[in-house]
């Protein structure tokens, strides 16, 4: 239970952390995770995107309809799917925020050495399979 709790509370001072950053350059948590994860996976459908973020598609359609209502991203009718793609501004904006992203958490796990972040890597993993 004290692990529980001790990831709990990582995890949620680790998510205020990235929640500041999105912020400052002017999005939700919800839609930075959007940015990210259509920028590192163009042409997402809206399920699988919904599926990456652990949210519903209702969560996602509402996220995507603000992004797509400020030019960051368009969906295209494929089939009976709609695929996701960053618009140029989109583009712009990733290339900015992602890796300024990268380096605060980086900064997060700073008081780990290499070998403890692969290790936290692998056990993080490990726990994640198994919960699937």
């Amino acid at each position: 239970m004290l692990a529980w709790m001790r990831l709990a509370r990582v995890h949620g001072k680790v998510q205020r952390f990235a929640a500041e950053h999105a912020r400052a350059c002017g999005l939700s948590l919800g839609q930075f995770d959007v940015l990210v994860s259509v920028g590192a996976h163009e042409g997402l459908t809206q399920q699988e995107l919904a599926d990456r973020l652990l949210v519903t598609k209702g969560n996602v359609c509402q996220l995507l309809d603000k992004m797509q209502r400020d030019g960051l991203l368009v969906r295209r009718q494929e089939g009976r799917a709609n695929r996701v793609h960053l618009t140029d501004d989109g583009r712009r904006l990733f290339e900015e925020v992602v890796p300024a992203h990268e380096d605060r958490i980086a900064g997060c796990l700073s008081s780990l050495t290499r070998e403890e972040q692969t290790q936290l890597n692998a056990l993080l993993a490990k726990l994640d399979r198994a919960l699937e």
